[in-house]
């Protein structure tokens, strides 16, 4: 259980992912991170960083992770852009935690997008 009361789900994609069960097309990979290009991508390029740890969002990982972990994960998010050619005209990353960010797989980890315009800042509904 994490820090928030969380029980991480060992059979998550992501978690099959990292444990070879499940194939992914890697873009990069070391001790502590793994990134690969979303099966479903919402830009031209969409590519997911993850941890290789047992982490379900980013105030589990930010309160749990070791110093190499972290900045493992943030090195990767910005090699995989510069390597994907998106780091001159611009790129987003994100990460959904929880219901109302609509997360849909319980490990943490962030959405690199670019390659395309990307618009403004997303707004919900109504508002």
């Amino acid at each position: 259980m994490n820090a928030a009361g969380h029980v991480y789900d060992d059979s998550n994609v992501f978690a099959r992912i990292v444990r070879g069960e499940l194939p992914c097309d890697k873009v990069f990979e070391d001790e502590h991170t793994l990134a690969f290009r979303d099966i479903q991508p919402q830009t031209r390029v969409h590519i997911l960083v993850i941890p290789k740890g047992r982490y379900v969002s980013m105030a589990d990982f930010s309160s749990r992770a070791t110093g190499p972990e972290i900045e493992s994960l943030i090195r990767a998010i910005g090699q995989v852009a510069r390597d994907a050619g998106i780091e001159a005209d611009g790129y987003r990353f994100l990460s959904n935690h929880g219901e109302h960010a609509y997360q849909e797989v319980p490990h943490f980890h962030v959405h690199v997008f670019g390659g395309e315009q990307l618009g403004r800042m997303i707004k919900p509904p109504g508002r």
